[in-house]
């Protein structure tokens, strides 16, 4: 083959690179949309299957649920399933532990956690019911 040939091969497949550049790409809505829908306040959350009451905590940040063992402990995290009424999210913290969360938003006022991974060195497994409560005091 000559050199003539092999550039206007490589030309061809340049051209064909550009072109699927051009194609535009689906649009994306914001990552974890679906906790936009879980709304800011206090929440109590019961362990299913508890004979014990709620824990009342107050949630500013609706993102916070995803790490209840892991609170206020910076962990990178990655988005397994981001759906309109349910995401799951994966996360690995700094100073160790690790888990597996997912939130299922079943409406206004109500969402499921199930969580489960390795916290102080132990495994946890958590299944929670959240229900709004009202805003948060103070």
């Amino acid at each position: 083959m000559t050199m003539l040939h092999l550039r206007w091969k490589w030309m061809a497949v340049a051209a064909a690179a550009a072109g699927l550049a051009c194609v535009p790409a689906p649009a994306q809505g914001p990552e974890l949309a679906m906790l936009n829908k879980v709304q800011p306040g206090l929440w109590n959350l019961k362990e299913r299957g508890s004979a014990q009451s709620a824990d009342k905590i107050c949630i500013r940040d609706p993102r916070k649920l995803l790490q209840l063992r892991h609170k206020d402990v910076q962990c990178s995290r990655f988005v397994v399933s981001d759906e309109p009424d349910e995401v799951t999210v994966t996360y690995r913290c700094a100073s160790g532990g690790s888990g597996r969360t997912t939130i299922k938003y079943e409406g206004r006022g109500l969402i499921q956690i199930d969580s489960q991974g390795i916290a102080q060195n132990s495994p946890f497994a958590m299944t929670m019911e959240g229900r709004y409560a009202g805003a948060c005091g103070g």
